[in-house]
């Protein structure tokens, strides 16, 4: 049986500390283990200042009836930007208004999404379109905003990520597209990456474990998980993405994960723990994230970078978030 503790400090030490999350079973001493983590505590109600000097544009968050969308829309104005006062909405309530700051923003229903979006692009022709909406409506919305001409940031996961790029490349859309938008994480990820390249097979007959617990309105698997794990598989680990212990019930997170409950309806807890093939040796990746101001700022300076891109008519147009740390100048 393996145990899921609470989390707190984090300590490269070969014996861990109490209270961390973990996976690992409870082994003989003589097992060497190695923990890599990181904690990061951001708070939703109050916006880190992403004060951008000297640039301001139209953006358009789509998804501000949510939670992940409103702090986006928050962290915009924060920023200094000009939030579009239009956003949508799955369902169809007619005359639907959501405030933020000072802004009053109209909230439109699927039937009207392709003239409203146009009349934005016409009104405000820099605007930068953030999509925080729901898995089964990205495909959807990618082949508006490719069809309008729109840049946009594509910060929901889920649909059908093929058809996403195939449908970008061919409209020739300026886009930012990733599973992750923590800044912090994405780079996490980068130096995995880097590590499958150049070690390839490094892990190989190690057993993998992998946890990750969201909110539970979060439906789909953690496309963040998916992505480290694919490190992993580079660097020899056999291991099914079914596999992945997907934790969403509020008790479980609470009592086994440790997650704090003022964070219940919004956290990314993960946890990977390797296991030598003798048992002797283990290892612990773990990233905790609570609230939603860390992918809400990352977000805005993906929307900055790209309204960059778009202004210089760069070549490339398709990006992730490692093309935006790359670039540099983030608050």
């Amino acid at each position: 049986m393996f145990s899921l503790l609470p989390q707190a400090a984090l300590s490269p030490l070969a014996n861990p500390p109490p209270h961390r999350l973990s996976l690992a079973p409870r082994g003989p001493r003589r097992r060497s283990s190695v923990v890599v983590g990181a904690l990061m505590s951001e708070s939703p109600q109050k916006p880190a200042d992403v004060s951008a000097p000297n640039i301001c544009f139209p953006i358009l968050v789509n998804g501000c009836t949510g939670k992940m969308g409103k702090a986006v829309a928050e962290t915009a104005l924060s920023a200094g930007l000009q939030l579009v006062p239009v956003s949508f909405s799955s369902l169809e309530k007619p005359g639907r208004t959501l405030k933020v700051g000072n802004t009053e923003i109209q909230i439109h229903g699927p039937s009207e999404r392709e003239s409203v979006l146009s009349s934005v692009s016409h009104e405000f022709p820099n605007v930068v379109v953030v999509d925080y909406t729901v898995p089964d409506a990205v495909n959807a919305n990618v082949e508006l905003y490719c069809k309008l001409g729109l840049p946009f940031v594509m910060g929901t996961t889920g649909g059908d990520r093929h058809m996403l790029y195939r449908t970008v490349q061919d409209a020739n859309v300026y886009a930012v597209i990733s599973p992750q938008m923590g800044k912090q994480v994405v780079a996490f990820i980068a130096a995995m990456e880097i590590m499958a390249d150049q070690f390839p097979g490094a892990f190989s007959g190690y057993k993998l474990e992998a946890m990750e617990s969201h909110q539970a309105s979060k439906l789909d698997t953690s496309g963040t998980a998916k992505a480290v794990i694919s490190c992993f598989q580079k660097l020899g680990v056999s291991f099914d993405m079914k596999q992945i212990k997907q934790i969403r019930d509020p008790k479980k997170q609470l009592e086994m994960v440790g997650v704090p409950e003022e964070h219940l309806s919004g956290h990314a807890f993960h946890l990977y723990h390797l296991t030598s093939p003798d048992e002797t040796v283990s290892f612990e990746f773990q990233h905790n994230v609570c609230g939603r101001s860390i992918y809400a700022e990352g977000s805005i300076d993906a929307a900055v970078f790209l309204f960059k891109k778009v202004q210089s008519k760069a070549e490339q147009r398709i990006y992730d978030m490692i093309d935006v740390l790359r670039e540099g100048n983030m608050r």
